[in-house]
């Protein structure tokens, strides 16, 4: 899943070749480009991002998976001033606690997203709000709560309201971000001693309820897991913890690849092949810490290497593509 500069498929031919000659299976939007300090990225107007997101789909056989994080509040990448419905934080939602308010917020997010032709939504934020000072959830209000009831009883409506209009939720940050004091956009994240197996909570319940969608994972590290690796890149916690012991069947996203937390401790040939090996079925690139137009070409070569040198099997890929096409054709089938 690769992220990419251009309002328009004729103004992004780096996007439109990773899609039609390196089958790519997805593309993340954004509205603010970081690396260049631009609002100018991929999203203007309503219009725009509907011809966009068309003209993207029309180039792929297999539906894409056409992914934003519009989680409400201060994530959120359709913003009222570009012509999108203002929207609601998960703090605020959290604190109100009310069922008609979170799904009537929900169902408002899901068709717009419906409406631009966007089918998975990187959201909701399954962490608990352990630390209120956390730089990158408690302070930007995208925990529901503190309190795992609450976050589950929230989780479980909003995801009920994207499935109906047919939108694919991605729970995150697994296996629980709130709890940090530093932030994985920026630096090596160490939760060791601050997170709680009741972080785990939300994830436990909605699997065990039969949620199959997607899984986006946290680049934090937790020694109480692996003594080597954060959780992107490691198997006891992906495939251990969170395929084997939790029992999740549905699709694992990787957050963005290029975030420092990853890039500044790994070169991108060891990052990829810890991610295959740890269970990691859509790795992300979101070409928005950093800007990298040939990383689609990178990653696809890298892969083609690792499996020509037995590193990696064809059958590892197969079950990554196996479960891929599971939730497309649940989903994408339907809306295209």
């Amino acid at each position: 899943m690769i992220g990419f500069r251009g309002m328009s498929v004729e103004s992004a031919p780096e996007i439109a070749a990773d899609i039609t000659q390196r089958r790519i299976g997805g593309v993340v939007l954004f509205d603010y480009d970081v690396p260049d300090r631009s609002p100018s990225r991929n999203i203007t107007s309503p219009e725009q991002l509907s011809s966009l997101t068309l003209a993207l789909q029309k180039l792929s056989k297999i539906p894409l998976f056409i992914a934003i994080d519009q989680e409400g509040g201060k994530v959120n990448r359709l913003k009222q001033s570009r012509g999108f419905p203002a929207t609601l934080s998960a703090e605020y939602l959290g604190r109100l606690n009310n069922p008609d308010s979170t799904t009537a917020a929900a169902l408002q997010t899901a068709r717009t997203l419906k409406a631009m032709h966007t089918n998975i939504n990187l959201a909701p934020v399954a962490d608990l709000n352990a630390n209120p000072d956390n730089p990158v959830i408690g302070k930007l209000g995208r925990s529901f709560s503190s309190n795992p009831e609450t976050v589950i009883g929230n989780l479980k409506l909003t995801i009920s309201a994207f499935h109906n209009e047919g939108i694919i939720a991605t729970l995150k940050h697994f296996p629980g971000h709130g709890s940090s004091t530093t932030d994985t956009h920026r630096d090596f994240t160490d939760i060791t001693a601050s997170w709680s197996e009741q972080e785990l909570e939300p994830y436990r319940f909605l699997i065990a309820s039969g949620y199959n969608d997607a899984i986006m994972t946290a680049h934090v590290f937790n020694g109480k897991f692996d003594p080597l690796y954060p959780a992107t890149l490691s198997k006891t916690t992906l495939t251990g913890l969170l395929r084997n012991k939790l029992g999740f069947k549905g699709v694992i996203v990787s957050d963005d690849m290029q975030m420092k937390a990853i890039a500044d401790h790994y070169g991108i040939e060891t990052a990829i092949r810890l991610a295959i090996e740890a269970g990691v079925d859509i790795l992300l690139f979101g070409n928005n810490t950093s800007y990298d137009p040939a990383i689609a070409s990178k990653a696809t070569d890298i892969i083609n290497s690792l499996i020509q040198q037995k590193i990696i099997s064809p059958e590892r890929i197969d079950q990554s593509y196996q479960r891929i096409m599971k939730l497309k054709n649940r989903y994408l089938s339907v809306n295209r």
